[in-house]
C-alpha cells in the first residue's frame, strides 16, 4: 500500500463527462501492477456479509443479492438502502489506504464505504440512485474500481418514464477500467440512475469500492 503514496497526484488527468445534471470525473491514476496487489490483499483479507446483510429487497420481495458486499466506516455509523441496513465495520488496513488516496487527491475524507465484488459476469448491479437520506449531498461519491473492467450504465430518470413524461435522452455508458477512479459529483445522484450490467462473457471477478460522506447526526 506503500506504493499508493508514490503516486504524483499532481499529473493524474481527470476526463469530465457533464451533460443534464450529470456531473463526473474520470481517470486512471493506480498503476496496473499496483492495482492487481491491492486487489489480491483484498481477495486474501475482506470477509463479506452473509445472512440477512446477503439479500436485498426490491418491490417488496426478498432476492439474494447478485454480488458480494461488505462495509466499512467510522465507529456508529450504519447505512440505509433497499430496506436493509448495513453496519460499518472497522476500517481494514487496505481500505484505509485507499481513503487515505482519496484524501490526497480530492481533499476528502470519507467516513464510509461499500465494498462490492462482482464474482464474474453474472454479478451485476441493478438501476438505482444512491440518494438515501442518510448521504450527504453535498459530496460525491468516489468509486474506486479493480480487477475485471466492466461498463457503468447511467440513465436520466427521465429516460425512465413512460407515456407522455418520457424523454428521448441517450445513455451515458462508462468502461470501469483496473486502477480507476470515478467521482459522482452532486447533483448526478439526483437526476441520474446507475446500473451495472450483466456481462456473461467476462470470467474475471472485480471488486469496486464506493466511498461515501455520510450526515452528521
Amino acid at each position: 500500500m506503500d506504493k499508493l503514496k508514490n503516486i504524483d497526484v499532481g499529473s493524474i488527468k481527470w476526463k469530465s463527462i457533464k451533460d443534464e445534471g450529470l456531473d463526473l470525473e474520470y481517470c486512471v491514476p493506480i498503476p496496473i501492477s499496483t492495482a492487481k496487489n491491492i486487489f489480491m490483499e483484498l481477495e486474501n483479507t475482506l470477509e463479506y456479509f452473509t445472512g440477512d446483510l446477503a439479500k436485498i429487497k426490491v418491490f417488496g420481495k426478498v432476492h439474494p443479492l447478485p454480488r458480494q458486499q461488505v462495509a466499512f466506516g467510522d465507529p456508529g455509523i450504519t447505512y440505509k438502502y433497499s430496506g436493509i441496513t448495513v453496519p460499518a465495520l472497522p476500517w481494514p488496513a487496505p481500505v484505509l489506504a485507499l481513503r487515505e488516496f482519496l484524501l490526497a487527491i480530492k481533499g476528502i475524507k470519507y467516513d464510509f464505504v461499500l465494498v462490492n465484488k462482482y464474482r464474474d459476469g453474472n454479478d451485476h448491479m441493478g438501476e438505482h440512485r444512491d440518494n438515501e437520506p442518510d448521504l450527504d449531498p453535498e459530496y460525491p461519491i468516489a468509486s474506486i474500481s479493480l480487477g475485471q473492467e466492466r461498463t457503468f450504465v447511467l440513465k436520466h430518470r427521465d429516460a425512465r418514464k413512460s407515456g407522455k413524461d418520457k424523454r428521448v435522452m441517450p445513455t451515458v455508458k462508462i468502461n470501469l477500467e483496473n486502477g480507476s477512479v470515478l467521482m459522482m459529483n452532486p447533483p448526478t445522484n439526483e437526476f441520474w440512475y446507475h446500473s451495472l450490467p450483466t456481462r456473461k462473457k467476462l470470467l474475471g471477478a472485480r471488486i469496486n469500492l464506493t466511498f461515501r460522506k455520510m450526515k452528521i447526526k
